[in-house]
């Protein structure tokens, strides 16, 4: 009987450690799954937070190029400016030089007469210039 005792308790000492395996590793099992879960959840999260940082840079890229182009339109506007405004300093020369050139020929008209005038003493010994 001594032995069949020994037994017995062995016998319930194998259950006892076979049912706390099992819950062992059921609890591994549930731990394992909830940790897959959680990995599949972060995959998901990162590849949101990618796609989002990809759409950031084509987003920047774009707005690079909008502002080279418009610093190039600027670049032309300012140029053109300039040439408005060489044009614009020309043509007041140009005026300035053909008015001044206007009244300078009346000016020295009366220092040297035209071919077409001619000259007439008048009584009172004044000179007097008529075009013919």
């Amino acid at each position: 009987m001594f032995g069949i005792a020994k037994l017995q308790v062995l016998e319930s000492k194998i259950n006892i450690y076979e049912e706390l395996s099992k819950e062992m590793l059921d609890k591994l099992e549930r731990a394992v799954a909830t940790i897959s879960d959680n990995s599949n959840r972060v995959a998901i999260i990162l590849e949101r937070h990618e796609n989002r940082l990809d759409e950031g840079e084509r987003t920047n890229d774009a707005i690079l190029k909008l502002i080279e182009k418009l610093e190039e339109k600027i670049d032309k506007i300012d140029d053109r400016v300039n040439q408005l405004s060489r044009f614009r300093w020309i043509t007041v020369g140009v005026a300035t030089t053909a008015v001044l050139i206007i009244k300078s020929s009346d000016f020295f008209s009366v220092f040297f007469p035209n071919k077409n005038m001619s000259l007439t003493i008048p009584e009172k010994s004044a000179i007097v210039y008529r075009q013919s």
